[in-house]
């Protein structure tokens, strides 16, 4: 092959490769949860498909966390319904190998719990899970895989949480008192609890901690908390209700789901107020920024989807196909 033919072939392979997370040094693979046929997803984000699923064992999970080594996930099996509606009360959690694409480990709450949320804690490497229908966070030793304790929230319907980088506190949404739970992980109490709206969904923290953003579910506003008075500080018009958030690790934006309208809100957290907003495919769910803060992913429900999006310049680059009911996601990192 002629040397300029050979160069331009370079160019183009190196073009490909600084576009993806690879030559970034963002090792890993994206998680999501397929509510719809009951299977953990693992997506190879270089290639933008879904390279393999996992059966969750015949019961549904929304949410999943990966350990910080990249070996495991942690799927907990919530049930078939949604919060507070009539349906069957998920009791146990679901660790998956995800190299080896296999379930390698169950832990059995003991009764109908409804597990959700499931979070490591950054100090102690426990594993934190919202347990709806014990009103409480239930903490698991992963190694033993056994359950350890329990921190009330005081408030039923304890849906998603929330820990601070540092560990030290935790945050739940508890959806149909709409109220937010602040809680100390290490004394394993409830601080204060806030009350926001009349219902809420979702939760997430600022990059440097100081912010909670919590969405109203019965108007298009998105509630800014002070996590430090403890108080609801203000509050930012949406397009739409919003979901699932997230925030970019330099602290300068905040993506929103907004479920019912197709779209995707961005926030300047300088300002508080919706910079952009994006076309994404039917009923986006939840936010997961790419750890080099590069790419923002976007798992859609109704559509089997997961939209990512380029965070230099906002724009969707790509929809990758995902299982039916595509809701919850993590990154795990290559081990």
């Amino acid at each position: 092959m002629p040397r300029v033919g050979m160069l331009l072939l370079m160019v183009a392979g190196l073009a490909v490769a600084y576009g993806s997370g690879r030559a970034r040094g963002v090792h890993g693979v994206l998680l999501v949860a397929n509510k719809g046929d009951q299977t953990l997803g693992i997506i190879d984000p270089d290639a933008g498909q879904q390279v393999a699923t996992v059966a969750e064992g015949g019961v549904t999970g929304h949410e999943v966390i990966a350990s910080p080594d990249g070996r495991f996930a942690y799927v907990p099996i919530y049930g078939d319904s949604g919060v507070g509606l009539p349906g069957s009360d998920g009791r146990n959690l679901v660790v998956v190998d995800i190299a080896a694409r296999k379930v390698v480990g169950r832990v059995d709450f003991g009764h109908g719990v409804r597990p959700h949320c499931a979070l490591i804690g950054p100090r102690d490497g426990l594993l934190y899970i919202t347990t709806e229908l014990d009103n409480a966070i239930t903490i698991i030793d992963r190694r033993a895989l056994k359950v350890v304790g329990q921190i009330p929230t005081g408030k039923p319907e304890s849906h998603m949480l929330a820990i601070t980088r540092d560990g030290h506190y935790g945050f739940t949404t508890n959806v149909g008192s709409g109220s937010v739970s602040v809680l100390d992980m290490e004394a394993r109490k409830t601080l204060a609890v806030i009350d926001v709206a009349p219902a809420i969904q979702r939760i997430t923290l600022s990059a440097d901690d100081r912010l909670a953003f919590t969405s109203d579910q019965t108007k298009p506003q998105l509630a800014v908390i002070d996590t430090a008075t403890r108080k609801v500080k203000s509050w930012v018009p949406l397009p739409g209700i919003g979901y699932g958030t997230a925030a970019t690790p330099d602290g300068r934006w905040l993506v929103i789901a907004l479920r019912d309208t197709q779209k995707v809100a961005v926030v300047n957290l300088k300002t508080l107020q919706v910079e952009r907003t994006l076309e994404v495919p039917a009923n986006p769910q939840e936010v997961l920024i790419r750890p080099d803060g590069a790419a923002a992913y976007v798992s859609c429900d109704a559509s089997h989807k997961v939209a990512e999006i380029r965070t230099s310049d906002w724009t969707v680059t790509r929809l990758i196909d995902a299982g039916p009911g595509a809701d919850g996601l993590a990154w795990a990192r290559e081990p």
